[in-house]
């Protein structure tokens, strides 16, 4: 995991953001359908990445709307039990601390 979280944020910082988006969601898609907040919550990794690339493009109405989505699956990341959870935490400091510099708040 943690050499994925490690290429989703280099991307990330690289505004690779649809390969971002890509490199999680290889981990994301085979278990879509699990009942788990671990599981949401690379839903809203991936939902962060899709938002900048969307902003990226000059569609500031569907990158707000999907930053929203990563908004509400970020607030699973204290209730998740993973042995990821630092590495989940690495990401969304650094995806928060981005937006944030961009727009001055989340």
């Amino acid at each position: 995991m943690k050499k994925t979280i490690d290429s989703f944020l280099a991307m990330i910082q690289q505004e690779r953001f649809y390969d971002a988006h890509e490199v999680l969601e290889a981990l994301w898609f085979p278990r879509r359908f699990d009942e788990s907040d671990e599981v949401r919550l690379l839903k809203g990794l991936i939902n962060a990445a899709v938002s900048f690339e969307l902003k990226k493009r000059g569609r500031i109405e569907q990158s707000k709307k999907v930053w929203g989505n990563y908004l509400k699956y970020r607030k699973l990341l204290y209730k998740i039990e993973s042995p990821h959870f630092n590495e989940y935490h690495r990401a969304v400091y650094a995806i928060d601390k981005r937006y944030k510099e961009e727009n001055g708040t989340l």
